[in-house]
């Protein structure tokens, strides 16, 4: 039995505590029917609380030997809070992100290794101030009810007296068995619950995560059977259709992005806006940002504050008016990783989808394409596939990918990562995927050219496999070459580099070193076309310089008057220039 909780406990905590969500995942969507009954409560929490233990692998990973900080409950703490905030997921996952910032900041606030019994106490209240301070209309009856419950339970036994020991294992039972019979409360609380005869499903999933905690320290199974009367009871889910909190009728969308280059004072204002634009708004911040509670919601900033001040923000509203949504975070600072859901489509109505009556699923297929940024994800949508954009030192994992997959809304999907260091994380997301009932299968493009190339001849009227076949052929027949400028001195194939030199690669492997950078392109397509091709692709990096791309059109005009040009903009930094012969 544990009497502290150190860094290796905290992520056994957040290991175990996945695998717990993971495995109710089914049962938390379908006991969702507020805010809305979109049956995602479940998909949510797994997402978000894969994208922190995925953040925390990253860093162990990542990080020189020696700096893996592996006794640092802190720093396990702050990247799983990083993670969470990042990869937050629907309302739950909003709250979800809220617990554990709590749990970091009291453990950079203590300046200690680890947590006794009255330090949990401590993370719990903090995580039920910033919950309640993240929602703009708390609601009695949902995960805020079961949070404050519990927080208070674990208080009175932290305190030393004649309720309480303050030893660490009958403080997170308390907790426990408080959320557990506050859970049991909710359909007291919220008719909607009483209606449909389930309880809360985030408040499930908070009493989960507080069992698997009591597992954690006690060293054995938990001791409160949180998912009885979890389920829904005998009557048709079919009934529940249409049933959504006052005041949330004419809201179609869930919008979510996350927002960062802002202050304080922008991000009141944009809670304010959103609050007229629609219900269930959150404005969450990360480790370090102004507290939502005081200074964001109030409007107050230190002086001086400078706009980058404010850290990364997880913006979170339903409405109906997305633009407006989005631009009014534009006008706060930089939205990006934006998400819109739209409700109708995660209800089961007959007649729409694929026919198979899943509420999951709106429509038969869909291709979904990791880019390296909006202009190229215009391009995908505009062929009706659904792009997922990367951010340059942030690359999508297992979350993020299982989100774009499960945000398609399809049946079946054909997945294109697009980077070969992409590839093992999308099958792992293919393998979620398809453990919860989507078919999911992943075409390994090398290269954003051979994505466009295999999403070109996608024709949904095919047959599914042969569609799938006709897609990898395309990307396989497209042979990728890459322009860019060597950062130091390297022996390569075909002589030494040096720093600012223009390499040309091929399918990986360098094949011409040039100082030029238009004669370095013209030379690699000629290299590229030696073998023949009919189409060449070039895609602009957004540090290349707009000119290389005309230069090069020009030259191929003149060279290979048989061969036709595109020229697309947005591809990754560090890369002038991409091209694609097919």
């Amino acid at each position: 039995m544990l009497q502290v909780l150190d860094a290796l406990a905290i992520r056994r905590w957040a290991d175990a505590a996945l695998d717990q969500l993971d495995a109710h995942r089914d049962e938390l969507d379908r006991t969702n029917v507020f805010p809305v009954p979109d049956g995602d409560t479940g998909t949510n929490l797994v997402l978000t609380m894969r994208a922190a233990v995925e953040q925390l692998v990253r860093r162990t990973v990542g990080a020189p030997t020696g700096t893996e900080h592996p006794d640092n409950a802190a720093q396990v703490a702050a990247d799983l809070a990083s993670g969470s905030l990042r990869g937050a997921r629907g309302n739950s996952g909003v709250i979800l992100s809220q617990m554990i910032r709590g749990l970091a900041e009291v453990l950079a606030d203590m300046g200690q290794a680890t947590l006794d019994g009255p330090a949990v106490a401590s993370v719990l209240r903090r995580a039920d101030t910033l919950a309640r301070s993240a929602v703009s209309q708390p609601v009695e009856g949902t995960v805020l009810s079961v949070l404050r419950a519990a927080a208070a339970a674990a208080t009175a036994a932290a305190t030393p007296g004649e309720h309480g020991t303050g030893v660490l294992s009958e403080v997170v039972t308390a907790a426990a068995r408080a959320a557990a019979l506050a859970l049991a409360e909710t359909p007291r609380q919220l008719p909607v619950l009483a209606r449909a005869g389930v309880v809360d499903a985030g408040g499930l999933g908070l009493t989960l995560l507080l069992d698997v905690l009591v597992g954690v320290v006690i060293g054995r199974a938990p001791l409160v059977a949180v998912a009885e009367g979890g389920g829904l009871d005998s009557r048709d889910r079919a009934a529940l259709l249409g049933i959504r909190e006052t005041g949330s009728a004419d809201f179609d969308y869930e919008v979510m992005y996350l927002l960062d280059t802002t202050s304080a004072r922008r991000v009141a204002a944009l809670r304010a806006r959103l609050d007229t634009l629609g219900d269930s708004v959150a404005v969450v911040g990360s480790v370090g940002s102004a507290t939502q509670g005081e200074q964001a919601r109030s409007g107050n900033e230190p002086a001086g504050a400078a706009a980058t001040d404010a850290g990364l923000w997880h913006v979170h509203v339903h409405c109906t008016d997305v633009g407006a949504a989005v631009e009014a975070g534009i006008e706060a600072g930089r939205p990006h990783r934006i998400t819109v859901v739209r409700f109708a489509d995660q209800l089961d109505q007959p007649g729409r989808g694929d026919g198979a009556g899943d509420s999951r699923f709106r429509r038969a297929r869909a291709v979904v394409t990791v880019v390296p940024g909006e202009p190229v994800a215009e391009l995908v949508r505009a062929a009706g596939g659904t792009a997922l954009v990367a951010e340059p030192e942030h690359p999508p994992g297992v979350g993020d990918i299982g989100a774009a997959i499960a945000g398609s809304r399809a049946r079946h999907v054909v997945l294109l990562p697009n980077d070969v260091e992409l590839t093992q994380a999308a099958e792992e997301a293919a393998e979620v995927a398809r453990a919860v009932g989507q078919e999911v299968v992943v075409v390994p493009t090398s290269s954003v050219l051979q994505g466009l190339a295999a999403l070109a001849v996608h024709d949904a009227q095919r047959r599914a496999g042969d569609d799938v076949v006709a897609m990898a052929e395309a990307a396989a027949a497209t042979r990728t070459g890459v322009v860019q400028i060597a950062a130091g001195e390297a022996l390569t194939w075909v002589g030494r580099c040096y720093a600012g030199d223009v390499l040309g690669l091929v399918d990986g492997e360098v094949v011409l070193i040039e100082r030029d950078l238009t004669r370095g392109a013209c030379l690699l397509a000629d290299r590229m076309l030696t073998t023949g091709g009919e189409l060449v692709t070039v895609l602009l990096g957004e540090d290349g310089p707009g000119w290389l791309g005309e230069r090069l059109a020009e030259y191929l005009r003149q060279s290979h008057p048989e061969v036709d040009v595109v020229r697309y903009a947005g591809g990754p930094a560090g890369r002038p220039l991409q091209l694609g012969v097919e």
